[in-house]
């Protein structure tokens, strides 16, 4: 790779981590009902995945199936595989956060998860964070529109997630959560300007995201307490999909 795209991914590394620093100053995100922009930015990050990424994981099934070694024949379906396993640790995750707010509130503590499970959200965000930063170097598809557009599916990513977490977790995350989630996305980028993982490698931590994706993105839309704007949710899922098929 380049100087250049190093740089111009470590600048967009860069904006990702502000998103969650300041995304505590984004008041009009937490009206009810829900705000426009988080539908928005949920229908594109959903977009990205079902139009972009998902198709990617037919040929990404392919390098990792040349890959494998006879013994492991098993593991034909390793990329789906993968994707599966996203989808259901964050679903997990959020299983534990919503049964921890819901203990403190009935032991009269706040509409908050306890210490432990804020951890266990911190370290897992902040490899995922960390893998989306690496994944601005190491993409299925390589060159400046594919990075500019991964990048911004992730940046409105970002925004959702990030209002899903200050949700669980209220203070503890602006004191700790988000700092950390912010340097995790920059570390990622670092090690990706250092380490180049195989081809097999990158589309199984592709499929993951996938999966992860998929999962945070649908985790914040569906509770009927938010009030989500389908329409919104579409349309952003709509217009994204028809750039990317324009592309």
């Amino acid at each position: 790779m380049t100087s250049e795209t190093v740089i111009l991914a470590g600048l967009l590394a860069l904006g990702l981590a502000f998103i969650h620093l300041y995304g505590c100053r984004l008041h009009w995100l937490h009206r009810v009902p829900r705000s426009r922009w988080l539908s928005l930015g949920s229908g594109v990050s959903a977009a990205y995945v079902f139009v972009h990424i998902l198709p990617d994981l037919s040929s990404a099934q392919t390098t990792v199936k040349s890959r494998l070694d006879e013994n492991l024949s098993y593991l034909e379906h390793h990329a789906y595989l993968m994707a599966l396993v996203g989808m259901l640790m964050f679903y997990g995750l959020e299983r534990v956060a919503r049964q921890s707010r819901q203990e403190s509130r009935e032991q009269g503590r706040g509409d908050y998860t306890h210490p432990g499970i804020f951890w266990l959200h911190m370290v897992s965000f902040a490899l995922y964070n960390a893998l989306i930063g690496y994944l601005l170097l190491h993409r299925e598809e390589p060159g400046l529109g594919s990075l500019l557009i991964y990048a911004g599916a992730m940046a409105l990513h970002f925004v959702v997630n990030d209002y899903g977490l200050r949700e669980d977790h209220k203070k503890a995350y602006d004191h700790q959560g988000r700092w950390i989630l912010a340097g995790a996305v920059i570390f990622g980028w670092v090690l990706g300007s250092q380490v180049s993982l195989s081809e097999a490698a990158i589309a199984t931590l592709f499929a993951f995201l996938a999966g992860g994706i998929i999962l945070n993105v649908l985790k914040e839309e569906l509770p009927e307490e938010n009030e989500s704007r389908f329409w919104v949710f579409a349309l952003g899922a709509g217009g994204y999909s028809a750039l990317l098929l324009s592309l």
